[in-house]
């Protein structure tokens, strides 16, 4: 079978490209799997112009696997509960660096973004590459972060009882490369630390991320699409306009993240939040134990 040619033009030096020569609504299986391993390359792929029809934009994201029902986010109708819909109007905004829906036991592995309303200027999305992330922190600190595991939550949806917990660290199924998979919007806290070194290491980490060595940034028009992945990648969305931007998003259902074992017990503090204690009969003084 001959594959389409696809002209894959990077948008930036870190991740990100955009890929002309293919039709999304018509792809046979060759022409898909160069599309596949451009992403897995490129983490984040841009098609302008191709205003998917609702079953066409359901049907890609059956090509990487089943597609989510997002529990919180408003759909397009009753026929395509898969397809959610972010209206600024309505306060579909996504000004936060995040990772989608990480309070999952199984977060998506891909998301494919259909731009429906565009405004005139401004409403550009970022992404990050979290390999390099990960790749470009110091030995001491990467062995630290290797061994914990940290607690997610939809909190932002008004729901701080759905957590999950996944490993600071993430294998990719399919590249075999490791990614730090801590954000700022749903990462709580790292379960091995006392939580005020938790809270200084998140920011530490989520700052690290954010630089803009490690980002790529995409200037929409009405129709594009946009797939990503999301086992090594976070997203903003840049709120900057003031005119009406309305997406159409379908997000591919995902395995439980893989990363090493713990290499630590959770921390438990003593009721005043500090080491655990004990009494020493001889002096009835208190030490720590650890």
């Amino acid at each position: 079978m001959t594959v389409k040619t696809l002209e894959v033009q990077p948008i930036s030096g870190t991740l990100g490209a955009e890929v002309r020569g293919v039709d999304l609504a018509d792809l046979d299986d060759a022409t898909w799997g160069a599309v596949r391993r451009a992403w897995l390359d490129h983490l984040v792929l841009f098609f302008p112009g191709q205003h998917l029809a609702p079953d066409a934009h359901v049907a890609l994201g059956r090509r990487l696997g089943e597609p989510e029902i997002h529990p919180f986010i408003p759909k397009l109708d009753e026929a395509h509960p898969e397809i959610v819909v972010l209206d600024s109007e309505r306060g579909g905004k996504a000004d936060v660096w995040h990772t989608d829906v990480t309070f999952s036991p199984t977060p998506p592995l891909a998301s494919i973004l259909q731009m429906n309303v565009c405004p005139s200027r401004g409403g550009d999305t970022m992404w990050t590459n979290q390999y390099l992330v990960y790749e470009s922190l110091s030995a001491p600190l990467r062995d630290l972060v290797d061994g914990l595991t940290a607690v997610h939550t939809a909190t932002p949806f008004g729901h701080p009882e759905i957590t999950a917990t996944h490993p600071a660290v993430r294998e990719h199924p399919e590249t075999g490369r490791r990614s730090l998979f801590v954000n700022r919007t749903f990462t709580s806290h790292f379960v091995e630390l006392r939580r005020s070194e938790s809270d200084a290491l998140l920011e530490y980490l989520c700052r690290w991320s954010e630089q803009p060595q490690f980002q790529c940034r995409y200037r929409w028009h009405e129709g594009d699409v946009g797939m990503w992945d999301n086992r090594c990648t976070q997203h903003y969305a840049i709120n900057d306009y003031d005119e009406q931007r309305v997406i159409q998003r379908v997000t591919v259902l995902g395995p439980a993240p893989f990363g090493g074992a713990p290499k630590w017990q959770p921390f438990i503090a003593d009721a005043r939040g500090g080491y655990p204690i004990e009494a020493d009969p001889r002096t009835n003084s208190i030490r720590p134990t650890g």
